[in-house]
């Protein structure tokens, strides 16, 4: 299990709000495809972003 996180306060928000908004998009439009809407938010929530693990990018402060 990774025990950093990459993902910083505002990049969570946006996470937050853009996983939100396609799963309401999915719910408008019947579409099972809202569903990955989950996946932002999951990442969000966690911390990491596996996507950023390979491009070594990292939104979160770093400790002083």
């Amino acid at each position: 299990m990774l025990r950093f996180k990459n993902v910083g306060t505002v990049d969570s928000i946006v996470r937050i709000v853009a996983g939100a908004a396609i799963i309401i998009a999915g719910i408008v439009f019947q579409n099972w495809l809202g569903a990955l809407g989950i996946i932002p938010i999951l990442t969000a929530t966690i911390g990491v972003c596996p996507a950023y693990i390979p491009f070594k990018i990292n939104t979160a402060r770093k400790a002083p």
